[in-house]
C-alpha cells in the first residue's frame, strides 16, 4: 500500500489514479455491506447484536494489532495531539456509529434506517465546504443527487412498511440512526485530515484496535462469557465477517481516502447497500425487482460520472 501519496482533494486527480481511486472504494464497499448478508445468516443461530459485533471484533483484532504493532517499530512515535486523536477516531468510527445504528433498529425500520445513513456523504460534503473552506464541483454535486435519487427509488417500498410502534418510537430511533451516520462523516474527515502526515495503513491499523477493544469490552460487560460457546457455523461465519466484512474493507477504504479524499470515496461507497441486493439474491434468495435494478442503475451512473475526468 502507497502511503506517500498526498490526498488533496482541492487538486484535480488525473482520470487514472482517479479511477483507480474509486474502484477501492467501490470494492470495499462492497465486501463491507455484505456484513448484513452475514449477519442474517449468523442470526439463524440466535445471537444478538452485542454478540455479532464482539465475535466479528474477536477475529479481527489480531490483524489490526499485528500491523499496529509493527507500525510501532519501524515507524517513529506518534504526538500526544494524534494519539488521543486517533483514539476518538476508534471509538467514533466502528465502534459508536455501529452502537447507534443497532440501536436505532430497535424503534424504526430497516428501510428508513438505510435511508438516514445514506445521508453520510451529505455530511461530509457540507464540512469540507463549511469547515474546510474547499470547493465542491458541481459534477460531485450532480452525481451525489443522480446517486440518491437511485437510492430512493430501491427502498421506497421499505418505507412504505416503515411505521415503528409509536410516533415517539420512531423519533428517536432515527435520531439515533441519524446520530451514527453524523459519526461515520466526523470519522471519514478526521481520517481524511490524518492520512497524509500518519500514513494510511498506520492509521487504520491503530482506529481499528481501539474500536476492537471498545467493541469486545462491551460484550464482556454486558453478556456473560459463556456467550462466546457457540456452535461452529457461527465461528466459521464469523471469520468471514472479521476478514472479508471488516479486515479488507477498512483497508480500502482507508486508501480510497487517501486516494480521491473523504468527499469522493463516501459518495463513491454509496453502491455498497445496493450491492445487497444482488447478494441477497444470491445467497439468500430474495427476489431482485425492476424498480430495484433502476434504481441500482441510477447509482451506478452517479458513480460513474464521479469518475469522468474534472
Amino acid at each position: 500500500m502507497n502511503e506517500s501519496v498526498p490526498a488533496n482533494p482541492a487538486a484535480p486527480l488525473p482520470r487514472a489514479a482517479l479511477v483507480a481511486g474509486l474502484s477501492i472504494a467501490v470494492a470495499g464497499a462492497v465486501l463491507f455491506s455484505t456484513k448484513a448478508i452475514v449477519a442474517k445468516l449468523l442470526y439463524r443461530y440466535h445471537i444478538d447484536a452485542v454478540t455479532l459485533i464482539a465475535f466479528r471484533m474477536l477475529f479481527s483484532l489480531p490483524v489490526f494489532a499485528a500491523v499496529a504493532l509493527w507500525k510501532m517499530r519501524t515507524q517513529p512515535p506518534l504526538s500526544k495531539q494524534d494519539r488521543w486523536r486517533i483514539v476518538v477516531l476508534g471509538l467514533l468510527g466502528y465502534y459508536l456509529s455501529s452502537y447507534l445504528d443497532f440501536l436505532g433498529l430497535q424503534h424504526i425500520s430497516v428501510g428508513l434506517e438505510r435511508l438516514i445513513l445514506f445521508l453520510t456523504p451529505t455530511f461530509v460534503l457540507l464540512a469540507n465546504v463549511m469547515i474546510f473552506k474547499r470547493r465542491v464541483r458541481g459534477t460531485q454535486w450532480a452525481a451525489l443527487g443522480l446517486a440518491y435519487c437511485g437510492i430512493v427509488l430501491v427502498f421506497v417500498h421499505d418505507l412504505a412498511g416503515a411505521t415503528g410502534s409509536t410516533w415517539g418510537g420512531t423519533f428517536l430511533g432515527s435520531l439515533l440512526v441519524l446520530g451514527s451516520a453524523i459519526s461515520y462523516a466526523v470519522y471519514l474527515l478526521g481520517t481524511g485530515e490524518m492520512v497524509t502526515r500518519i500514513g494510511s495503513l498506520r492509521l487504520v491499523a491503530y482506529a481499528m484496535c481501539v474500536s476492537s477493544v471498545a467493541c469486545i469490552a462491551q460484550f464482556f460487560l454486558l453478556r456473560p462469557a459463556s456467550m462466546l460457546v457457540q456452535p461452529a457455523e457461527v465461528y466459521w461465519l464469523s471469520l468471514v465477517n472479521g476478514v472479508f466484512c471488516t479486515i479488507f474493507p477498512v483497508f480500502m477504504t482507508m486508501a480510497a481516502v487517501q486516494r480521491i479524499g473523504a468527499a469522493t470515496a463516501s459518495q463513491a461507497g454509496m453502491i455498497g447497500p445496493v450491492s445487497t441486493l444482488f447478494l441477497g439474491a444470491l445467497i439468500l434468495g430474495e427476489p431482485v425487482t425492476g424498480v430495484q435494478l433502476a434504481g441500482t442503475g441510477l447509482v451506478l451512473a452517479g458513480i460513474y460520472s464521479l469518475s469522468l475526468k474534472k
